[in-house]
Order: C-alpha cells, then sequence, then structure tokens
C-alpha cells in the first residue's frame, strides 16, 4: 500500500457495496446504506447513477471487463461473510473483532451487532481516512477504531496497549488481507488469534497459492496481479485449500467452511447473469476448539 493512501481495493469493494444498495429491496443481498461514503467523487456519482438499472448495466459490463468476476465474488462474499457472521453469534460469540477493517460497516449496519464489542482494526492511512468519512455520521459507542500496519507491527502490543479482552468468545472477521501479507505475519496473526478462548470463531478470506503460482490457469487472473501490483496493493500469499484443515489446527481451530466464489455465488446470486472469474477467491471459516 502506498504510505500516502487509503487502499485503492478497499474504495472498489466499497463500489460493489454501494450499487449492490441501489438494487430494489426484493433483488439486493444486502444493504449498505455507508459504502457511498468512502468513495471518491467520480465512484460516487457511478454509484448514484446506478439507481437507473440502465446504467447500472453499463457499469458492471466495464468492471467485468476490467475485473473479470470480482464484482459478483465481492457481493456474494459481503452476504455470506454477514452470515457466517451472524451463526458465530448465534453459537455464543459476544465480542467481533475486524482485522484489517478497510471499509467494511457491519458494526453500523447489521442489527444483531448493535450493543456487542467491535474492535475494527486497519492501516493507519485506511483507517484515517474512513473516520474522516464517517465524521458526520453517528458512530455508536460499542465500535472502537485501533490502527496497525500487520507487516511491521504486534497485535500483541496493541491488544496489550488497549486492553483487549481475551476471556469473552470471540468472532474475528480477516476479510482482503491474507493475500497482502508475508507467511510470517500470517503465522503470526493466527498465533494471536489463539489467545482467544475455545468457541471462538476466525472467518477469513484467501487466494488460492495456485493464482500466485501460475495466474493463467485464472480468467483474467493475469491482468488482475499486475494491477495490483501497479496499485502497490501486491499480492504475496495464498493457501493450498487442501492444506488448509491441517493449518489451522496448528493454532488450536477447526475448519468448518471452505468456498470458492463459484460456491458463494451459487448461494446468493442464482438468478442472475452468470460470470467467470475470481474463483481462487475463497472464504474460510473456522471454529476455536483447543486451549492454545
Amino acid at each position: 500500500m502506498k504510505e500516502s493512501a487509503s487502499s485503492k481495493t478497499a474504495q472498489y469493494m466499497a463500489l460493489f457495496r454501494a450499487m449492490e444498495t441501489t438494487r430494489s429491496e426484493k433483488k439486493r443481498v444486502f444493504r449498505d446504506k455507508y459504502a457511498h461514503l468512502f468513495l471518491s467523487p467520480g465512484l460516487r456519482v457511478a454509484a448514484w447513477l446506478s439507481h437507473l438499472r440502465v446504467f447500472r448495466k453499463v457499469v458492471e459490463n466495464i468492471i467485468r471487463k476490467k475485473i473479470p468476476g470480482a464484482y459478483t465474488s465481492g457481493i456474494a462474499r459481503t452476504r455470506l461473510i454477514d452470515e457466517l457472521l451472524e451463526e458465530a453469534v448465534r453459537k455464543g460469540a459476544r465480542q467481533v473483532m475486524i482485522l484489517g477493517a478497510g471499509f467494511d460497516t457491519r458494526g453500523l449496519r447489521l442489527p444483531f451487532l448493535h450493543g456487542m464489542p467491535v474492535i475494527e482494526i486497519d492501516h493507519p492511512n485506511t483507517a484515517k481516512y474512513k473516520l474522516s468519512r464517517l465524521s458526520r455520521q453517528h458512530i455508536p459507542r460499542h465500535i472502537r477504531y485501533y490502527q496497525i500496519d500487520f507487516n511491521r507491527q504486534s497485535l500483541d502490543q496493541l491488544g496489550a496497549q488497549h486492553q483487549f479482552d481475551f476471556t469473552v468468545p470471540t468472532v474475528i472477521i480477516w476479510e482482503g488481507v491474507t493475500n497482502y501479507l508475508t507467511a510470517e505475519a500470517i503465522d503470526s496473526t493466527f498465533a494471536f488469534l489463539q489467545r482467544f478462548p475455545p468457541g471462538s470463531h476466525v472467518i477469513f478470506t484467501y487466494v488460492h497459492q495456485e493464482v500466485l503460482n501460475n495466474p493463467a490457469t485464472f480468467t483474467g487472473a493475469e491482468k488482475l496481479l499486475k494491477d495490483v501490483a501497479n496499485l502497490e496493493e501486491k499480492w504475496t500469499f495464498g493457501f493450498e485449500p487442501s492444506a488448509l484443515a491441517a493449518y489451522l489446527q496448528r493454532f488450536g481451530f477447526t475448519l468448518t467452511k471452505d468456498l470458492g466464489a463459484d460456491e458463494y455465488r451459487a448461494l446468493y446470486l442464482n438468478g442472475r447473469e452468470k460470470e467467470k472469474g475470481y474463483e481462487f477467491y475463497r472464504v474460510a471459516f473456522a471454529r476455536r476448539t483447543e486451549e492454545g
């Protein structure tokens, strides 16, 4: 990430969520009334004009051509993570931690989180921009915002500084982050998550290692990897799906779900035009089952 800028990819995800919100109540898969706040003026106009179905189709086609699969993957993934989060809360989670929060607004928009402690942690550039855009909104007291560079700073130090509560079952969301980190940073983060008690959950995204080894295997991946590198948001890490369960067990987590983009698109977007691309982008859900 550029040292002087917020994440561009986070802004694109905000655009996708803002566009989805312009759909009718019967057709949209979620509503995010805050997403437009984080957009540049040009993207904000595009989101607003997406209330017009014809214009929305034009924008969607532009996105499909530029980043095949990203739009529908991002929309379906948002809904999936919302539902996994609610499942974790039903199973006893009493606190939410969002690592690399970007422009996530779940603490604001999901009623079942209202009154529950929500901790957002992100890179200083993105976090400061986000708070500046939310400055005119009412930010509930149950949401707390902290800043960290995951490749340079320790979550343990941040937790000690702000006295995080590691005694209550917690659901951790780690969306759109692991593919930018080093293997050491990934290991360090899961070691930190071991501090939460059994009954906690982690929901995280990752990319299939093969997209980094051989991007030509996936539709649009070669261009995508070049584009994110040019944004100084290069992808650096992936998992082999077949090895993920064993990896998580090292840290006391049991993998319960692991879905690729085609699978979670099929859950929510069956009535829409099918799209190829982004099949390598996956969502995993794991439960803390052992003491670290």
